[in-house]
């Protein structure tokens, strides 16, 4: 039997008794997808996965994604594809994984697709001493707080999450570098929508940058923005995970948000990285 201690009354909890993936039984799994689906944050620390339990594990949520292109040239191949790689670490002159030590901004993964992941499991096997924190945003309490005039506001808009920069800033592969706001290319999605699986409200605002609410100008566009944001990403609705080895967090792309604090170059990390093939998000 697995035991779940939540952070917060309703938003990121630890798990304990999780055994390795591979032998994870149906008990603990729906366990583990409940807790999951109850806290939008699940962290279990002290693990020693390798890979096979780590895609065990990720099968709990749904199918694992391959990784994009962009993160299979960032590392050379020659591993599995469905295990990204995050690390700074450098070997033989090229980096073994993408997205380095620098700060990652707020952002859902992989929101610029159709169809989000709905899950994401990050895995420590190096960790930095300091820095590289991990930040969690609940964007069901985040909606649940709006004041009526913003929920108003945004009520039926829709939001073009952009596709040409990764959380770090980085180019993605194959694309090219916005010259406007109004023309950079994304997915539109519902600012609310509701969850498919919890039916809360919950807000999905993917990333701030090069971000824009379909049909309105510029100037009102940005304004609503900045006031989403700043709401958003209140303390009151933050956890803040610090990585020890053997860490694996689980996230519900669809109520979280996520950022990274920047790290020492020279020190190392790398973790492992699955997510979970998702559904349209468009409701709401």
């Amino acid at each position: 039997m697995i035991e779940v201690r939540p952070y917060r009354p309703r938003f990121a909890a630890q798990v304990f008794g999780l055994p390795p993936g591979t032998r994870l039984g149906p008990a603990a799994a729906n366990a583990l997808r409940q807790a999951w689906l109850d806290y939008g944050v699940v962290i279990v620390r002290g693990l020693h996965y390798g890979d096979d339990d780590l895609v065990a594990v990720s099968r709990v949520f749904g199918e694992p994604e391959l990784a994009p292109a962009s993160e299979r040239q960032a590392r050379g191949g020659g591993l599995r594809p469905d295990v990204w790689v995050v690390s700074n670490v450098i070997e033989n002159g090229r980096p073994i994984g993408s997205l380095g030590y620098g700060e990652a901004e707020w952002h859902s993964d992989m929101s610029y697709l159709a169809e989000p992941p709905t899950a994401s499991l990050l895995y420590a096997l190096e960790v930095s001493p300091e820095g590289g924190d991990t930040w969690f945003a609940d964007m069901a309490a985040a909606h649940d707080a709006l004041a009526p005039d913003l929920k108003a506001a945004i009520a039926g808009e829709r939001i073009n999450h952009p596709s040409s920069l990764t959380a770090t800033g980085d180019l993605r592969l194959g694309a090219t570098r916005p010259a406007d706001v109004r023309s950079a290319p994304g997915t539109l999605h519902p600012a609310i929508e509701v969850h498919p699986e919890t039916g809360r409200a919950t807000l999905f605002l993917g990333r701030r940058r090069w971000a824009r609410i379909e049909g309105l100008d510029l100037a009102a566009s940005e304004e609503l923005l900045d006031r989403l944001w700043a709401h958003a990403t209140r303390p009151a609705f933050v956890h803040v995970h610090r990585w020890q080895v053997g860490d694996l967090v689980i996230w519900d792309n669809r109520r979280v948000l996520h950022r990274r604090d920047a790290f020492d170059p020279a020190a190392r990390r790398i973790m492992h990285r699955t997510q979970v093939r998702g559904s349209a998000v468009g409701r709401g």
